[in-house]
Parts: C-alpha cells; structure tokens; sequence
C-alpha cells in the first residue's frame, strides 16, 4: 500500500489536476498515471523553512547537519565520534557522515522495542513487506543483542560526495525523519510486528 493517495479523476480523457487518463472504480486507480508533460506545473510550492536560504552547493559536514536539524526543530545528542541521536516516544534515529571520506549522509532508525527470536520468520517477512511496498527506508532485521532480542532497522543512505545546498539537505532530513515516524508507527499497527 503506498503511502501517498491517488487521486480519483474522470474516466473520460482525465482531469489534469490528477493527470489520469484511465478509469477509476471507487476512487481506486485502476492503472497508471498519466506522465508528466514539459510544461506541466508542479503542484506544492515552497516549503516556507527553506524558501530564502542559498542555492550555493557546500560539502555536507556534521555542523551543517546539526544546523539543518536545528531549523527542523529537532532535538539530537552528539557523541563526540560525529554521531547525533534524535529521540522519539516510540524510536531513535542516528544522523552520522560514513563513507571513505564522510560522503554519504546515513539516517538509521530503531524502534525501541524488539523481537524476540522466535519472531524472526514474522520479522524478516514483515520488513520484506516495507521494502517492496515503500520508497524511502530500506528496512532489515539487524543480529541479535545481548539479551538475544532482534532489533528492526530502516536506513537512508545519501551519497553527496559531490555536495549539496542547505534547502536539499534539510529536505533529505525532514523526509528521513518523517518516513523513520511512519516506519515505526507502520510496524507497530499494520505490521503487527511491535
């Protein structure tokens, strides 16, 4: 099931607010949108937060991360090794910079809860599901704790060797951290995992 919602149009020649061009039966799609023409308008606009920032590509560096953190309003401890933490009622989410030479911006998320091992068949075929129904978030089981639990991840890794602009970059967190959200949310509901 994706998380964005088609929008129902005509059955004749399509709406273009919806660019479909095929019918639709209780506001299900019932094939493909139309694609997009060169002229086309794209719908959304600016986001407000990042509408007056530059439009200058930078290295992407941990204090530029914390700033675009800031500007999201999201609270993070720092390590000390160029790791931030952001924590969340039901998961925490690691920023960091990996990479040969800390290229690629990395948001790996955990939900605080576990599985138990007995769980591991229902675990890898519940992240398999998240994987093939969903964009952003790739999600696995990670190896087992201490205590013998399996720990859920979702991971969006970003290569930006070639740099990026602040607007990019606060984008690229804002996302990663709202499909980290769904992700737990979606584990803890229609997965039925947590």
């Amino acid at each position: 099931m994706p998380w964005w919602s088609w929008r129902p149009g005509p059955a004749s020649g399509g709406d273009p607010g919806t660019r479909s061009r095929v019918t639709v039966e209780d506001a299900v799609r019932v094939g493909p949108p139309t694609p997009r023409q060169p002229g086309d308008d794209c719908p959304g606009g600016e986001h407000p937060l990042i509408a007056d920032m530059p439009a200058t590509v930078e290295p992407v560096t941990l204090r530029r991360i914390c700033d675009a953190l800031d500007l999201l309003d999201v609270r993070y401890l720092a390590d000390g090794d160029g790791n931030l933490l952001a924590m969340w009622e039901r998961h925490a989410v690691l920023v960091t910079l990996e990479g040969p030479e800390d290229e690629i911006l990395v948001l790996r998320a955990r939900p605080h809860a576990t599985v138990p091992p007995d769980w591991a068949d229902r675990a890898y075929r519940v992240v398999n599901e998240w994987n093939h129904t969903r964009r952003f978030c790739k999600a696995y089981v990670g190896d087992a704790t201490e205590r013998g639990q399996l720990p859920i991840y979702a991971e969006l890794q970003v290569p930006l060797a070639a740099g990026t602009h602040d607007a990019l970059l606060v984008e690229l967190l804002d996302c990663g951290a709202a499909v980290a959200t769904s992700f737990v949310d979606w584990l803890h509901d229609e997965g039925a995992l947590l």
